[in-house]
C-alpha cells in the first residue's frame, strides 16, 4: 500500500435527498486526503439527482435505474479506483478523522482485510443520542475460525464497513436480489476470508429517522425472513460460513413461518421462498435438517426469533 492509498467512499442514495448534501459534506469534509466519492444514486424520484449535480467535480455520479442497494454497491464499486473502500449510506454521515484513523490501521497492519467501526445513533427529530451499535471486540480481530464453528458476530451495519480492495473484490458483486439489506453480505463474509480491526469509536453517525428499512423498526420483524435469502448466497459462495448460515436460516424460516412474508421487488410481489427453502435443504446432511427444524421452532418462541430486536445496541 502507498504511503497515501487512494480511499474510495461509496455513498449509496434512493430517496434521501432531504439527508443526502449532509452526507456528501461529510466525505469531502474528511481530514485525510486523496480521497474520490462515488454517490451512486439508485433511480431516485425525489430531488437527490439535482443535489448531486451541484457538487459538480467533487463527487462522481453514478446514475442508475431502480435495482436495489446491491446493485448500487456493485456499480458503485465498478466505479471507484481507490485501495480502500467505505461504504456510507445517504441517511448517514462520517465525523471528520474517520477515514485518516481507518487508513493509519490499514497501515500499521499489511494483513488486516477489512476495518470496522462503532456507529452513534442519533435521533433525527430530538438530536437526541440513542446509544451505539455493539461491537463482537475491539483491536485486532481473527474471527476466521470462530465463524467457521458457528459463532455469531455482532458486525455493524454499512456505514460502519471499510474494506482493503483486494478483500472486496472476492465478495462483490453481491447477489442483486438484495433490494434492501445488502450490507449483510459483506459484512458476514469479510471475517471469514481476513483478520481484522474493530474501531470503538463513533466515527459514524448513523441516523434514525422513522423510514430507515429495518435500524430499530420493531414494527418490522417480518424482514428477519431475508437471514432465509441471506444464509442461502452466502453458503453457496462462502462455504465456510455453513454453520453460521444454518444459524441465520432457522431464524429466517421461523419468522417465514409466521409471517408468510415476500419480497417487493420494484414494486412486484415476489415470493421466492419456498423453493429457496427446498434447494437449501437439498444440499444439508439429515443432522443439518433436524438441527434447523429445530432451531427454527426456538426461534418461533415469543422474544426468541422475528420478535426480538433486530440491531444490537448499547
Amino acid at each position: 500500500m502507498d504511503n497515501q492509498p487512494l480511499v474510495s467512499i461509496i455513498i449509496n442514495n434512493y430517496n434521501y435527498g432531504s439527508f443526502l448534501n449532509e452526507s456528501i459534506d461529510s466525505a469531502l469534509n474528511q481530514t485525510y486526503s486523496p480521497i474520490e466519492i462515488i454517490v451512486v444514486d439508485d433511480g431516485s424520484t425525489d430531488n437527490s439527482r439535482e443535489i448531486i449535480a451541484t457538487y459538480g467535480d467533487q463527487v462522481i455520479p453514478v446514475l442508475k435505474e431502480n435495482g436495489g442497494q446491491a446493485s448500487a454497491y456493485n456499480q458503485g464499486f465498478a466505479a471507484s479506483s481507490g485501495e480502500i473502500i467505505c461504504f456510507l449510506d445517504s441517511d448517514d454521515w462520517f465525523v471528520s478523522e474517520k477515514v485518516a484513523l481507518m487508513v493509519k490501521e490499514f497501515q500499521a497492519d499489511p494483513e488486516i482485510g477489512w476495518c470496522f467501526n462503532t456507529l452513534k445513533l442519533i435521533d433525527n427529530k430530538t438530536n437526541k443520542e440513542l446509544g451505539t451499535t455493539r461491537q463482537h471486540d475491539v483491536g485486532r480481530c481473527d474471527f476466521r475460525d470462530l465463524v467457521k464453528q458457528g459463532t455469531p458476530l455482532y458486525v455493524p451495519p454499512s456505514s460502519g464497513l471499510s474494506f482493503r480492495r483486494s478483500l472486496l473484490e472476492q465478495i462483490i458483486p453481491i447477489p442483486e436480489i438484495f433490494v434492501n439489506g445488502a450490507d449483510g453480505f459483506p459484512m458476514k463474509a469479510a471475517p471469514v476470508l481476513s483478520p481484522g480491526f474493530m474501531m470503538e469509536q463513533p466515527l459514524t453517525m448513523m441516523r434514525v429517522h422513522g423510514n430507515n428499512n429495518s435500524t430499530l423498526r420493531q414494527d418490522r420483524p417480518e424482514l428477519q425472513t431475508k437471514n432465509l435469502v441471506n444464509a442461502y448466497f452466502l453458503r453457496a459462495k462462502f462455504p465456510q460460513l455453513a454453520k453460521i448460515c444454518n444459524r441465520m436460516f432457522a431464524r429466517g424460516l421461523s419468522a417465514y413461518w409466521k409471517y408468510k412474508v415476500i419480497y417487493i421487488r420494484y414494486g412486484v410481489p415476489y415470493d421466492n421462498h419456498q423453493e429457496l427453502v427446498k434447494e437449501y435443504f437439498t444440499n444439508l446432511n439429515l443432522s443439518e435438517k433436524v438441527i434447523i427444524i429445530l432451531k427454527a421452532i426456538y426461534y418461533s418462541l415469543p422474544g426468541k426469533g422475528a420478535d426480538s430486536k433486530n440491531l444490537a445496541i448499547r
